[in-house]
């Protein structure tokens, strides 16, 4: 995703990803996906919420463990607050709804869904 030519788009679908690359890179994946939507267009984006700690904890905690028993290397993750992946998205023209996926687990799980207005700005 860091480097993949995204082609035109009515909808883009980021699922639990965006974390394992730097604050900055997820900057510019997200610039290129906006980039791909037309006027109207949507992002669909799972994230976890870096300020509801306990539960971002427990997220980055399951994902290490896992990813160690696969036999993968571990690597650094990189969260944000909610209101920051809003801000973010925000800046470029997204009108951003937000909706909690971690009823019934310990996780921090919000649902961003990103819309851009008919005209495309």
């Amino acid at each position: 995703m860091r480097t993949a030519a995204f082609p035109r788009s009515d909808a883009v679908v980021i699922l639990d990803v965006l974390h394992y690359i730097s604050v900055a890179e997820q900057d510019v994946v997200l610039a290129r996906v906006r980039g791909a939507l037309g006027a109207g267009g949507r992002l669909i984006l799972r994230v976890g919420d870096a300020a509801a700690r306990r539960g971002f904890v427990a997220s980055q905690w399951v994902d290490r463990v896992v990813t160690f028993v696969r036999g993968h290397r571990v690597r650094p993750q990189f969260g944000r607050p909610l209101a920051d992946w809003k801000t973010r998205l925000g800046q470029l023209g997204f009108s951003v709804t937000s909706l909690p996926m971690h009823a019934g687990t310990p996780f921090a799980n919000i649902l961003l869904v990103g819309d851009l207005d008919g005209t495309g700005s």
